[in-house]
């Protein structure tokens, strides 16, 4: 698991329009607040995911972008961006490469079957691309305006 003063990894994804993020290119530029979520259009990643955009200018404001990850196709994304007018940066992790260098892939038993899944978790990553932050295991609700007060203090 990633701890604060670690560097974020990289990485190199394709976003909801299908353009390639790379992490590092906001070096210098931007603080970032990155966070993993389960699936798209389920009730607490859409919550999850309009509180932040509720706050986007907040974080505008800040100099903070956020991004929203998940295994999910572009095309998911897309259609979730689209439904509920989400104005966080959605990123496809099909492959789950991102997933696994944050730690955030585990193992999940339901129904006595075992497979893997994203646990929840944010990371605040300086501009410098430390993280400062680094939650696993985050409750949705109020957790948009919780990373809004910690990119405050950056």
């Amino acid at each position: 698991m990633l701890k604060r003063g670690d560097k974020a990894p990289d990485f190199e994804l394709p976003t909801a329009d299908m353009s390639m993020l790379r992490l590092s290119d906001f070096s210098g530029k931007k603080n970032l607040v990155v966070y993993f979520y389960p699936k798209d259009d389920t009730p607490g990643c859409t919550m999850e995911a309009i509180e932040f955009s509720e706050l986007a200018e907040e974080f505008d404001a800040l100099d903070t972008l956020v991004l929203g990850v998940s295994a999910d196709s572009c095309i998911s994304h897309g259609d979730f961006r689209d439904k509920y007018g989400l104005t966080v940066e959605l990123v496809a992790d099909v492959d789950g490469e991102a997933c696994d260098a944050y730690g955030v892939m585990q193992v999940k038993v339901r129904d006595g079957v075992e497979r893997r899944g994203i646990q929840r978790s944010t990371f605040v990553i300086d501009k410098e691309g430390v993280i400062q932050h680094a939650l696993y295991g985050v409750i949705p609700k109020g957790h948009a305006e919780e990373i809004l007060a910690l990119a405050k203090a950056l």
